[in-house]
């Protein structure tokens, strides 16, 4: 039988790798107002790994909502480290977890690793952009920036099948979309897509960027062309 952990066992876990002085860096870096504890991502990935080895998927879930609700900085890594596996069935309430941690998200490595779990969810089941396309249009730019990490996927294909040439096609539309939005974060994403997409689908890249390159901030630009020239 599998052993259960709970949330207050797997916060203690965390605590016992504490480094006062890498938490006290941590923070200055994310810059995010919450707590810290200076444990690094290899060791978060340790713990995780052997928790999701003793736990059915329902007891991971559980054990996840309780470490993201914590609001402590490596908490959410682990509880998004959970959720991270591309094999998940039934995986429902998986996705359902990663939809409601969107509108929590204040800085990008949070925001990534959750990101990281939620892209293997979008691949195992595409539909769910139907759900990822109404971010876009989110006040929150955070919601709207994971539009754009969750899907880097279909970004990255070598041999897309028309379906993902035709989801492709539709997150670029949501990229030309983001051209005009000012914010940094947002410029750099659309960059990162394109950027990566160069890589695997060089004319679709270099076509947005003729379309579209001369909006985009100077940083941006130069980022997605990166591979182009």
């Amino acid at each position: 039988m599998p052993s259960l952990i709970s949330s207050d066992a797997a916060l203690a876990a965390l605590e016992s790798l504490g480094d006062s002085v890498r938490a006290e860096q941590a923070a200055a870096y994310h810059k995010a107002p919450r707590p810290y504890l200076g444990v690094s991502v290899p060791q978060i990935e340790e713990l995780t790994d052997d928790w999701r080895a003793r736990l059915t998927l329902d007891e991971r879930l559980d054990l996840a909502e309780g470490l993201w609700a914590t609001n402590i900085h490596e908490a959410r890594v682990a509880a998004a480290k959970l959720l991270t596996q591309a094999r998940i069935r039934p995986d429902e309430r998986v996705w359902a977890l990663i939809q409601a941690w969107v509108p929590d998200f204040d800085a990008w490595a949070l925001a990534d690793h959750v990101a990281i779990a939620g892209q293997k969810r979008l691949v195992a089941d595409p539909t769910r952009l139907e759900v990822v396309e109404g971010w876009t249009r989110s006040p929150h730019m955070w919601t709207r920036r994971a539009a754009l990490v969750m899907t880097l996927p279909w970004a990255k294909m070598n041999f897309p099948k028309p379906a993902d040439l035709a989801a492709r096609d539709r997150i670029l539309s949501w990229c030309a979309g983001y051209v005009p939005d000012r914010e940094w974060f947002i410029q750099k994403a659309v960059a990162w897509w394109i950027r990566d997409l160069s890589k695997h689908d060089r004319p679709r890249a270099a076509a947005f960027l003729d379309a579209h390159g001369s909006e985009m901030k100077p940083f941006a630009r130069k980022e997605a062309a990166k591979f182009l020239t």
